[in-house]
């Protein structure tokens, strides 16, 4: 949307969520047409995919034992219901056990691949334009972020993680809506993950991403559900974790304003477009600033406070 153009009404929750799904699948589209730069970028997805699987196997082989463990406090119960507690039970621990695949596999997997996501991500934003002052993450830096942020994740996860974990105890909610609930969590920190190279591109730092993201929630879990979904594929998280890191570039370009459509260019060089000014807020160096708020010769100043920012519009 061009800055002087009257303000849209924001997209619905609905409709948002399944623009989600659309550059979710943008990205997979983008993996399907360059797929040496994608398969190269599964390499580290499959070293962490063949350690999750001999996790795995060692949890389905003492999940009756766990199952046991976990409900000591019903042996003086009779023997239906204390077996319906151990049902339930590893009903519960198989659900936090997906859960926390989910995000640790995507956080070990972007800090075994740094390298190779970066190269990724890169190469979608200079298919789409470009990015204005972008700033440069050293090799050491980007695993340094990537693994602060693995821990901070897994802290989340773990909270999160019990309250489903408790939560699969109730009878038939726990079986229906708690798996629910637990793929749309799962989706939403995916994103918060996935998106890290092209925000911290941007000068951008963790904090000030989750915010962002939290001003377009149901764009940001509509876009890791759909890559949630996809891992419940056998070998699916090999391939969908590349073309996530494609898909969350674009997903940062349309938060940003700019174009997330791959721009015809006859010398393959970055073609820059107008962009909306963006707000400066705690953790956001706009491109070209030396400090937030403080613009630089040759750069537009930042935006008026998110507030007051034409609301965002999906790019179709």
């Amino acid at each position: 949307m061009h800055p002087s153009a009257p303000s849209a009404r924001k997209p619905g929750a609905a409709a948002q969520f399944f623009h989600g799904f659309r550059l979710a699948a943008r990205g997979l589209g983008m993996w399907a047409r360059r797929p040496k730069l994608m398969l190269l970028g599964a390499i580290p997805a499959l070293i962490t995919f063949i350690l999750f699987v001999v996790g795995w196997v060692f949890l389905i082989a003492n999940l009756g034992d766990l199952s046991a463990w976990s409900t000591g406090w019903a042996d003086g119960w009779s023997e239906g219901w204390k077996t319906t507690m151990e049902v339930l039970a590893g009903t519960a621990i198989v659900g936090l056990g997906f859960l926390l695949t989910i995000l640790l596999y995507t956080s070990i997997t972007m800090i075994v691949g740094d390298p190779f996501y970066e190269s990724i991500s890169g190469e979608v934003e200079k298919l789409c334009g470009g990015v204005r002052g972008e700033i440069e993450i050293t090799f050491w830096a980007g695993i340094g972020r990537s693994i602060v942020e693995a821990v901070r994740l897994l802290l989340r996860t773990i909270v999160v993680g019990l309250f489903l974990f408790v939560a699969g105890f109730i009878p038939l909610v726990g079986q229906s809506v708690v798996p629910v609930i637990g793929a749309l969590v799962a989706g939403w920190f995916f994103t918060v993950s996935i998106v890290a190279v092209p925000f911290t591109r941007r000068g951008i730092d963790y904090t000030a991403r989750r915010k962002r993201l939290a001003q377009n929630r149901s764009l940001s879990v509509g876009f890791g559900t759909a890559y949630i979904l996809l891992f419940l594929i056998p070998g699916g998280a090999v391939l969908a974790t590349p073309a996530a890191v494609a898909g969350g570039t674009l997903l940062a370009r349309e938060l940003f304003g700019e174009p997330s459509v791959p721009l015809a260019t006859n010398s393959g060089q970055p073609h820059f477009a107008q962009v909306r000014p963006q707000a400066s807020y705690p953790g956001h160096t706009h491109p070209g600033h030396s400090h937030p708020g403080r613009p630089s010769q040759g750069f537009p100043p930042a935006g008026p406070p998110p507030s007051q920012q034409p609301p965002y519009t999906p790019h179709r």
